[in-house]
C-alpha cells in the first residue's frame, strides 16, 4: 500500500494583477511513494516542484485531481483535517525556518512534540539530542534561531522536522547552506527514516545528497501543461 497517491492533480494560478489571467503550473501529475521509499522531484528550476510539495503539505490548493497521505484526502479538505495530519503524521522540512521571535532554540524544536502531548522535559530532552547531534552549539539552544546564520537555522529546522517519527516526510532541500558534517548528519537521518518505514519526498539540488538517499526521480517537467498538450 502507498503511503502517499498522486492523480490527475492539477494547479493553476489566477493572477488578479493582469486580468485575472490563469496561469497553469501543473497538469495530470501523478505520483505514488511506498513506505520506506524516499523520493527526488526533479525538473529544471521553474518547472514546478516546489509548487507539488506545497500541495503535498496542504499549503497550496489543487485545481483538481487527488493527494491522499496515508489514506486521508487533501484535496478539498478542511483545514481542521489538514491541521491533524501534519500534527502526527506529515512532517514538513522547509527551505527557511519561520519561527516566532524570542522563542528559544530548543522550544522551537520541541514544539512538535509538546503539541502531541509530550512531558515537557522529555520533548525537550529530545530536542536538545537532536540539536547536538547536528553540531549545534549549546550556548545557542536558551537563544531565538531568528538571529543565527542561514545553516544554524537550517540544522533548526531540520531538528524540529524530525524531532517526531512522521510516517511521511516532505523534504525542501533539507542540505541546503550546510557543510559536508553536517550535511552526512542530515543525511543519516533520513536512511534512518527511510529505515523505520517512513516515506519521504524531497526536493535535492545537492547530487551527492540525492544520491545517496533517493530511490528514484520523478521529473515534474513532465507534468507542465505544454509538455502534456
Amino acid at each position: 500500500m502507498s503511503a502517499v497517491e498522486v492523480s490527475g492533480l492539477s494547479k493553476a494560478f489566477v493572477l488578479h494583477n493582469q486580468g485575472a489571467a490563469r496561469i497553469g503550473v501543473l497538469q495530470d501529475a501523478a505520483l505514488t511513494v511506498a513506505p520506506g521509499e524516499c523520493v527526488a522531484l526533479g525538473g529544471a528550476s521553474g518547472s514546478g516542484k516546489s509548487t507539488l510539495l506545497r500541495m503535498l503539505a496542504g499549503n497550496y490548493l489543487a485545481t483538481e485531481g487527488s493527494i491522499r497521505v496515508l489514506g486521508t484526502e487533501l484535496v478539498g479538505a478542511p483545514p481542521r483535517t489538514i491541521a491533524a495530519l501534519r500534527r502526527d503524521r506529515l512532517g514538513h522540512v522547509s527551505q527557511f525556518l519561520r519561527v516566532v521571535p524570542r522563542v528559544p532554540a530548543r522550544d522551537v524544536v520541541a514544539d512538535p512534540l509538546l503539541a502531541l502531548g509530550c512531558a515537557p522535559d522529555e520533548a525537550r530532552a529530545r530536542a536538545e539530542d537532536l540539536l547536538a547531534r547536528l553540531n549545534l552549539p549549546e550556548r545557542l539552544w536558551s537563544l531565538s534561531p531568528t538571529t543565527f546564520s542561514g545553516g544554524e537555522q537550517q540544522r533548526v529546522n531540520v531538528a524540529r522536522g524530525f524531532v517526531h517519527p512522521y510516517p511521511v516526510l516532505l523534504l525542501d532541500e533539507p542540505t541546503a547552506s550546510l557543510d559536508g558534517t553536517n550535511r552526512d548528519v542530515v543525511l543519516s537521518l533520513i536512511e534512518a527514516a527511510k529505515s523505520r518505514g517512513a516515506a519521504v519526498i524531497g526536493i535535492f539540488h545537492d547530487d551527492v545528497a540525492r544520491d545517496r538517499v533517493c530511490d528514484r526521480v520523478v521529473d515534474v517537467a513532465e507534468y507542465a501543461p505544454q509538455a502534456a498538450a
